[in-house]
């Protein structure tokens, strides 16, 4: 009965360690995809702007000289 008890007792600790490791995985990871989207909002920004840029550049140029 105490080797059952220690054997419980040692798998619970695991248990808790693995559950400890997961959640901050899990938090790290969170932060992760958030920056990833924050760069995704960015970058989609940016390219939003370059082609306002080159349809205005493109409208100022004179008729058939594309």
């Amino acid at each position: 009965m105490e080797t059952d008890l220690k054997a419980l007792e040692s798998k619970l600790a695991q248990f808790i360690a693995l559950c400890q490791h997961l959640k901050s995985e899990n938090h790290q990871l969170r932060q992760e995809l958030a920056q990833a989207q924050s760069d995704t909002r960015l970058l989609k920004d940016n390219m939003a702007q370059a082609q306002n840029r080159l349809q205005n550049i493109i409208e100022q140029l004179p008729e058939g000289s594309l």
